[in-house]
């Protein structure tokens, strides 16, 4: 049996076979139509967030009138799922950044769904990041759901969050007493240590308080509205959340070949927010989740055909963990169409400058109007690499490479604002300082001149800009 844990042999084992934080496979769009579908708005996440919250409270009501009376039970099973279940994707398109235009609106949704899923949130950000950068790369992934061989005792009890449950509970009342474990710390960056024991302890105090209120009260009843719904709750959060990569290959960098993607009724798409779309979010994690369908339809050439339905997608995945029950190594077969795989995997495409040098360090890089408002122009320089953005009238240039993922150009990125966003983790940077807006970047960009001349951008690359 493999070691799934995290800084073990496995990781190094990861790390030696170049598939740690490396580069995956995107399938090919246009810079045009990759911006389009990458627009956020507050609008449409505030329709879509203000209608759950509505369920959410409506059946919170349903369930306070009906206690112990044979309604308790649909009540219960209502608010349960909402709470415990559909919180999650509410919880992950937020800690994206990608649901709303604003980043204080993402926060705001971000950290109660964190408590309500017994996640602490800085902890989970960063335990995401690492999950999108090594997706089910075994000693690198912190969120495979389940080991090779598969044991059916490591999955059913969490239809009623028992062991993810209470493991996150615990660990939580550990980070409140300042013990964090070499697994997090694998994943987890020094300046955030702090934050997280912080977080646990606030977390681990209203706990407590409910814990009060139920001995004041003398009654249950506090609990059945808070943290009980978190393990309650969560059958569905585990059913679609199985669909997205069991089965599948391990250690690959093709999500085409990990991920799955399957068709889901109305109902579910609003309460999985479009996750059911997972291979498109995986590969290209910038576009929010309104717009996966269409990314979808866009990329459909280039995607293994998607599983009909939930049914189909478990009529894939139980056969395949009895037979890796016996059978560890045994992978589903992805079926990759034939152009692409050919291909070798060009990746999304992006616009480039062809750079001219003018002495002194300085290159033309294309006319002024050659970057628009709202794109990135790639410039190659030697072994050098550069992005170049409008914004307003001005003309800015950075360092290409994110100083994060160090394996993505941000020519490939989202303009948000007066903010570059890395297509990997969605980390921002401030276009004209280059400096970090959003984690996980830490580390800024070094910036550069661009001046105008005889209507020619010139981009003097030779120094950094102050």
């Amino acid at each position: 049996m493999r070691d799934y844990s995290l800084a073990s042999a496995a990781d190094a084992q990861a790390v030696a076979n170049g598939l740690a934080d490396a580069e995956w496979y995107r399938s090919p769009i246009s810079p045009d139509r990759l911006q389009s579908l990458s627009v956020r708005t507050n609008g449409r996440a505030a329709i879509d967030l203000l209608l759950y919250v509505a369920l959410l409270v409506g059946s919170a009501v349903l369930l306070y009138w009906s206690l112990w009376s044979w309604w308790t039970l649909p009540a219960a099973f209502v608010y349960g799922t909402l709470y415990g279940s559909s919180s999650d994707p509410r919880w992950h398109e937020c800690g994206h950044g990608t649901a709303f235009r604003s980043s204080v609106l993402n926060n705001l949704v971000y950290f109660p769904a964190s408590f309500m899923l017994l996640r602490e949130a800085t902890l989970w950000r960063w335990s995401h990041v690492r999950h999108h950068s090594d997706t089910i790369v075994v000693g690198r992934d912190p969120e495979i759901i389940l080991a090779r061989p598969p044991q059916l005792g490591d999955w059913l009890p969490n239809l009623i969050g028992l062991k993810a449950g209470t493991f996150m509970m615990r660990r939580t009342v550990r980070h409140a007493t300042g013990n964090i474990s070499a697994a997090d710390e694998s994943y987890l960056p020094e300046h955030a240590k702090p934050l997280v024991v912080r977080e646990a302890r606030m977390t681990v105090t209203i706990w407590l308080a409910v814990l009060a209120g139920c001995l004041v009260l003398g009654s249950a009843v506090p609990l059945l509205f808070v943290i009980g719904p978190s393990f309650y709750g969560a059958w569905l959060m585990l059913v679609l959340g199985t669909t997205q990569h069991l089965g599948l290959r391990e250690d690959v960098l093709d999500h085409r070949q990990n991920t799955r993607t399957i068709y889901l009724n109305p109902v579910l798409r609003f309460l999985y927010l479009n996750m059911n779309y997972h291979a498109e979010h995986h590969m290209f994690p910038q576009v929010p989740y309104h717009a996966l369908p269409r990314l979808h339809r866009e990329i459909q050439h280039d995607m293994p055909t998607p599983l009909p339905s939930l049914i189909a997608a478990y009529r894939e995945v139980v056969p395949a963990l009895r037979r890796q029950h016996t059978d560890p190594s045994w992978e589903i077969p992805r079926e990759i169409p034939v152009a692409s795989a050919a291909s070798g995997g060009a990746g999304a495409s992006s616009d480039t400058a062809q750079p001219r040098s003018v002495g002194g360090g300085a290159f033309d890089v294309g006319d002024d109007q050659s970057v628009r408002p709202g794109h990135v122009v790639r410039v190659d320089i030697g072994d050098r690499t550069f992005a170049l953005y409008r914004v307003g009238r001005d003309i800015f240039a950075t360092d290409g490479i994110c100083t994060h993922s160090r394996s993505v150009h941000l020519a490939t990125g989202t303009v948000v604002g007066d903010q570059i966003e890395c297509p990997k983790h969605n980390g921002r940077f401030d276009i004209a300082s280059g400096e970090p807006r959003r984690a996980p970047v830490c580390e800024a960009l070094g910036t550069y001149r661009v001046v105008v001349v005889d209507g020619r951008l010139v981009l003097e690359a030779g120094l950094k800009h102050p």
